[in-house]
């Protein structure tokens, strides 16, 4: 690195200004910060809040919190694929497998989202922002392993300019982008974000796929036979298999053990906020819990118990890596418990009671991104209102 760093301080004044490649200053700047440390901080002067956690500290910690689940979805797919197929192999073919389908996913998020920031760097003649380190991994993660890669590398770009750029940027963007990538997929293109077959990994039409063999999710089940829901060989699954997650399922949704392991480790370095994690939770619990009481033979998926509800489909995953976005989440302290509680809560009720869309995770999530405004506007009107409340009183005293 010491020899890529000099390589990059000698060509440095081409791009700085009165240089021969000054138009292309701000793209450079980019790169150099993308691979260094910026040499500068924030001025001595003025009101700044000084920490050791930049941006790009702050995403690759997020970035390295999904490895987890990004390690099991991959091993998962390869799992689904030889199962379909009937084919017995050992845990590294199975791994390669689903290394091979879903490399190329991670790939084209990338190279599509951030080509699109650095055509915005020379346009805004500003650095690129690092927000997109954690949307480019996040998009392959929520998406089925078949989703074709110009449909990713569309629903990318889309989510870069509609749900960043337009905005002014990181920092700027009032809906979280992965999760907007995710809803472009799901209206433009419904037939391959939903059905039993997009969930597995399928080299070519007729790949010799068993008899027998189903892969439906556990939750497009749940429309139909409420708790009875099998794995894709017909076998009755338990708590404990939601809870490992070899099931079918968007490519990093299927393992709630991997997903609290990355929680874990966004709670311990203070990323990600217990508050909505913990409110969430509890909101789905509860939601789950009136839906449990009012069960009927009319919506059997009503009769899922609710600690179930918390494990399957994107429900995990959603709350622990979405809700808790830092510019899309609620910002107030008391703002963050409604919120989180209020995105749970819905995610399970349009999850259930919505059984044309029998997932409501990231239109939960989207909704209150979009509310986490005027939440916080009425606990700071609040506040304000209580304290004024304290020096009447004390006028009076």
């Amino acid at each position: 690195m010491k020899g890529l760093l000099k390589y990059v301080e000698k060509i440095k004044p081409n791009f700085e200004k009165g240089g021969k490649y000054q138009r292309w200053g701000a793209i450079f700047e980019s790169f150099e910060t993308f691979l260094f440390v910026p040499g500068h901080t924030a001025p001595r002067k003025g009101a700044h809040i000084r920490d050791a956690m930049d941006s790009k500290r702050l995403m690759s910690i997020v970035v390295l919190a999904v490895v987890p689940a990004l390690l099991f979805g991959m091993w998962n797919v390869g799992y689904q694929y030889f199962l379909s197929i009937g084919t017995d192999v050992g845990f590294w073919q199975e791994f390669g497998h689903g290394l091979y389908r879903v490399l190329p996913i991670i790939i084209v998020s990338y190279v599509a989202g951030l080509g699109t920031e650095f055509v915005f760097v020379h346009i805004k003649q500003k650095e690129i922002e690092e927000g997109f380190l954690v949307s480019g991994i996040l998009i392959p993660l929520i998406i089925p392993v078949d989703t074709p890669l110009w449909m990713v590398a569309i629903a990318t770009i889309f989510a870069v300019i509609i749900g960043k750029e337009v905005f002014g940027g990181t920092g700027m963007n009032i809906v979280n982008p992965a999760l907007l990538a995710r809803a472009f997929l799901f209206f433009a293109y419904p037939s391959k974000m939903s059905g039993d077959k997009v969930w597995v990994s399928r080299l070519a039409e007729g790949n010799g796929v068993i008899d027998g063999y189903s892969g439906a999710t556990p939750l497009g089940q749940a429309v139909e036979n409420g708790a009875n829901i099998v794995d894709p060989m017909g076998h009755k699954l338990s708590t404990f298999d939601y809870f490992i997650g070899w099931i079918p399922g968007s490519i990093g949704e299927t393992s709630a053990l991997m997903i609290f392991i990355g929680a874990a480790l966004l709670l311990y370095t203070g990323v990600g906020s217990w508050k909505i994690m913990f409110s969430a939770f509890a909101g789905g619990a509860v939601m789950g819990l009136l839906l449990n009481t009012f069960a009927s033979d009319t919506n059997p998926a009503m009769a899922i118990p609710f600690y179930d509800h918390l494990l399957l489909g994107g429900f995990a995953f959603g709350m622990v890596f979405m809700a808790t976005d830092p510019v899309t989440a609620a910002q107030t302290e008391k703002g963050k418990w409604i919120y989180g509680f209020s995105a749970g809560f819905m995610a399970i009720l349009v999850r259930v009671l919505n059984p044309a869309y029998p997932e409501g995770v990231m239109m939960a999530i989207l909704l209150m991104n979009v509310l986490a405004p005027l939440i916080d506007h009425y606990v700071i009107r609040a506040n304000v209102k209580k304290r004024l409340k304290r020096i009447k009183v004390a006028k009076i005293n």
